[in-house]
């Protein structure tokens, strides 16, 4: 009993702090990248023939969040978190077009992707992450496109 008393007023007093920082990371976000704001990156073509280009996921945006490459040319994505506490993850469901990837945005580290576009068009990227009762992350604002061109 003493027991259960104990950890419930520890969860009392520490959930207000796990609100203020939830609420102040959207609020980091809405300073440095306004929702619907477009950032557009054109995938650079090596000289190997590999389509290169870089995504950073941080709180509720991707950096950038339209990107183009073209179709039959191999693609390597790299994808890394931005710093803060908040999970997130880069998903791309388009199998018909050759791509299909759900990547896990850890902290302090960088994810490669490999696939080789395969139909023209426009995909969306998305992180499907949710907390509880809030909005998802994509509903707040964390998804773009991903473009494939002829």
């Amino acid at each position: 009993m003493r027991y259960t008393r104990h950890l419930a007023i520890t969860f009392v007093m520490l959930l207000p702090f796990g609100f203020a920082a939830y609420g102040q990371e959207a609020k980091e976000e809405k300073d440095d990248h306004a929702m619907g704001k477009e950032k557009r990156l054109v995938a650079t073509l090596g000289a190997d023939g590999i389509q290169r280009a870089e995504v950073t996921g941080g709180e509720y945006y991707f950096d950038p969040n339209h990107i183009i490459v073209k179709v039959n040319k191999p693609v390597e994505l790299t994808v890394k978190k931005a710093s803060g506490y908040v999970p997130h993850d880069l998903v791309v469901k388009a199998p018909e077009a050759g791509i299909d990837f759900k990547v896990n945005l850890g902290d302090k580290k960088t994810e490669l992707v490999k696939f080789t576009p395969t139909k023209a068009g426009k995909y969306p990227m998305y992180c499907d992450k949710k907390l509880l009762w809030f909005k998802s992350h994509r509903e707040r604002g964390m998804e773009g496109v991903f473009e494939v061109v002829e």
